[in-house]
C-alpha cells in the first residue's frame, strides 16, 4: 500500500535573484506554474527599485498579483551593487558610514508593510580591513537597534541572516546580537541551509534547532562544505531531507525559498528541478516526521496520565530507532546521541507544560535511576533541552539535574559523560566540577565539541590544568590529544574561584 507524505507545514518559494533575466511579472507566472507558493523578493534591479518614482503604483500592482496567485512574500535586501555601483554590498552596517544602508533598510521595511511581507531579511556585512571586531560590533548594535525600532512601529518582522565571512556569520552570532539588544520580539533569524555546511558547528540541523522559534525565514540551496558557493540541489554537501525534516520538527510555518543568485541563465529549468528535488527530499524526510508524531502522541499520553511516562521512555528506541543522530560527524552517537536519545530529550523539554516542578524533578530521578544507558542519556539530553529553553529552571529541577549530572560524570561511559556536559552543566554546574568534567572528556578521548559554552566558561585555571595534563602525557611518552590545544588557548571568561 502506497502512502502519501503529509503536506509541508511551510511554503516553498523561489528567490527573484535567481530570475534576473526575467521581468518580475513573468518570473511570478513561471513560479506559480510549477507549484511554488511564495516568493523571496530581492529589492533592486531588475525587479523592484525601492527608490523608483512610481514605487507606490508598482507595490499596488504587486500586492494585487500576489493575492491572485496566492503567494506569500519575504523581502530580501542582498542586491550586490544597488547602493554603490563600484563595491558589492557596500556600504554595510559595519562600515564607518552607513546612512545609505540604513535608509535602504528603512525603505525595505516600508515596502514590507505595504506588501504584508512576512519579514525583511538583511545581513551585517564584511568587516572593513581597518576596523576591529569590537568597533564593528558596536556599530552593528546601534544600527540594528534603529532598524528594529523603525520596523516595530510598522508591525514588521526583521531577520538577520548569518553569512560566511561576515561579522555575523553563525546563528549564535545572531542570537548574541539579539540578546545584546534586549531580545526584541520583532528581531529574528534567517537561515540559509547552504551556509550551514560552511560555518555552522552543528551543521544544518544544529543551526535550525539553535534558531528554533526565532526562525523567520529560510533559504534553500546546496553548497560545498568549504566554499560559499550556492549550488543546485544535489551538487553540494547539504542533506536536504534532513533540513526539511528539521523544519517540520520545529513546526516551521514560514517561507522556505530557493536561493540561487548566480543561476539566472537557467532559471526556468532550475525552478522545475528545484521543486522536484524539494518534493523528493520531503518524501525522504519521514524519520523526523515520525519523531514529531511520536512527540505529539507522547505528550498527549503523559498529560492524560503521568504514569505513562516510564513506559513511553523505555519503548522510544523501538519507535524512533537507535542510530546516531548525526551519522556523518558522529557515527558512534557519542557526542550528540542517538535518534532515541534526541526524542527522549525533546519529550522532557515539553514536560514543564504538563507536570509541576516537584513532580517533574521526581520523574527525572525515576527515569534515570530505573533506566538503561540509553534512557539515562535521554534524561541528560532532556536536562540540556530544559536548560536551553529556560533562563532559570525551578530549584527542584536544578537539584535533581545536578545529582544526575554528577552521577553521570562519575562513570566512564562515554555517551553518559558526553551527554552530561551539555547546556545544563554549562548553566548550573559549579566551576570546579565543570572544569573536571571537561578534562574527563579529554581523558576519555571524547571530542570537546560535546561541551556546551566551552569558550564562555573556560578560564585560566582550566588552561593550567590542561597544561599539566599535557606535560604529564609528554613525560610518559604518550600523545597529547588535539583538543588540549583548545584548553591551552582558552582565555579567562569567568571569575568563579575553584
Amino acid at each position: 500500500m502506497t502512502t502519501t507524505a503529509p503536506a509541508m507545514p511551510f511554503s516553498l518559494g523561489y528567490g527573484t535573484n535567481g530570475f534576473t533575466d526575467h521581468p518580475l511579472p513573468v518570473a511570478l507566472e513561471l513560479l506559480a506554474e510549477q507549484g511554488y507558493g511564495a516568493v523571496a523578493l530581492t529589492l533592486g534591479h531588475p525587479h523592484l527599485d525601492p527608490f523608483a518614482e512610481d514605487l507606490d503604483d508598482q507595490l499596488s500592482w504587486l500586492r494585487a498579483r500576489l493575492d491572485e496567485l496566492g503567494f506569500r512574500i519575504v523581502i530580501e535586501t542582498g542586491t550586490r551593487f544597488l547602493l554603490d555601483p563600484r563595491h558589492k554590498h557596500r556600504p554595510a552596517l559595519v562600515d564607518e558610514e552607513a546612512d545609505i544602508r540604513l535608509a535602504f533598510l528603512r525603505r525595505a521595511v516600508d515596502i514590507a508593510a505595504v506588501l504584508q511581507a512576512e519579514c525583511v531579511s538583511f545581513f551585517s556585512g564584511i568587516l572593513p580591513a581597518d576596523t576591529s571586531p569590537q568597533t564593528g560590533w558596536q556599530r552593528l548594535i546601534s544600527r540594528v537597534a534603529d532598524i528594529v525600532d523603525y520596523a516595530r512601529e510598522r508591525n514588521v518582522v526583521v531577520a538577520v541572516e548569518p553569512e560566511p565571512g561576515m561579522l555575523v556569520q553563525t546563528v549564535a552570532d545572531v542570537l548574541r546580537l539579539r540578546a545584546e539588544l534586549g531580545n526584541p520580539d520583532n528581531l529574528r533569524v534567517t537561515v540559509d541551509i547552504g551556509h550551514c555546511v560552511v560555518v555552522e558547528p552543528g551543521g544544518v540541523r544544529g543551526a535550525l534547532l539553535e534558531a528554533g522559534p526565532l526562525l523567520a525565514n529560510v533559504q534553500l540551496d546546496d553548497m560545498p562544505a568549504h566554499a560559499h558557493e550556492h549550488l543546485p540541489f544535489g551538487q553540494g554537501a547539504v542533506d536536504l531531507p534532513l533540513a526539511l525534516a528539521t523544519l517540520a520538527e520545529l513546526d516551521y510555518r514560514g517561507v522556505a525559498a530557493v536561493e540561487l543568485p548566480r543561476h539566472s541563465h537557467d532559471a526556468p529549468g532550475l525552478a522545475v528541478r528545484s521543486i522536484m528535488a524539494l518534493r523528493a527530499g520531503w518524501e525522504a524526510s519521514g524519520p523526523a516526521r515520525e519523531l514529531d508524531r511520536w512527540l505529539q502522541e507522547s505528550t498527549t499520553a503523559v498529560a492524560a496520565d503521568s504514569g505513562a511516562l516510564a513506559k513511553i521512555f523505555a519503548t522510544a528506541g523501538r519507535r524512533l530507532g537507535r542510530g546516531p543522530l548525526w551519522p556523518d560527524t558522529d557515527p558512534a552517537g557519542v557526542l550528540f546521541g542517538t535518534t532515541s536519545d534526541h526524542g527522549r530529550g525533546l519529550l522532557i523539554a515539553r514536560l514543564p507544560d504538563i507536570l509541576p516542578a516537584d513532580e517533574l524533578a521526581e520523574a527525572l530521578l525515576a527515569l534515570y535511576d530505573g533506566g538503561d544507558s540509553s534512557e539515562r542519556r535521554g534524561v541528560l539530553r532532556g536536562l540540556g533541552a530544559l536548560a536551553a529553553a529556560s533562563p532559570k529552571l525551578p530549584a527542584a529541577v536544578v537539584t535533581a539535574g545536578l545529582r544526575l549530572t554528577t552521577e553521570a560524570l562519575r562513570t566512564n561511559e562515554s555517551g553518559l559523560v558526553a551527554a552530561a556536559t551539555g547546556p545544563f552543566a554549562a548553566a548550573y554546574l559549579d566551576q570546579h566540577s565543570w572544569r573536571h568534567a571537561v578534562l574527563k572528556l579529554v581523558f576519555l578521548g571524547i571530542s570537546l565539541s560535546a561541551v556546551a559554552d566551552l569558550a564562555e566558561r573556560s578560564d585560566d585555571e582550566l588552561a593550567r590544568m590542561a597544561a599539566d595534563f599535557a606535560t604529564e602525557r609528554r613525560a610518559a611518552g604518550r600523545p597529547v590529544p588535539a583538543d588540549v590545544q583548545l584548553l591551552l588557548a582558552s582565555s579567562p571568561r569567568t571569575s568563579t574561584s575553584s
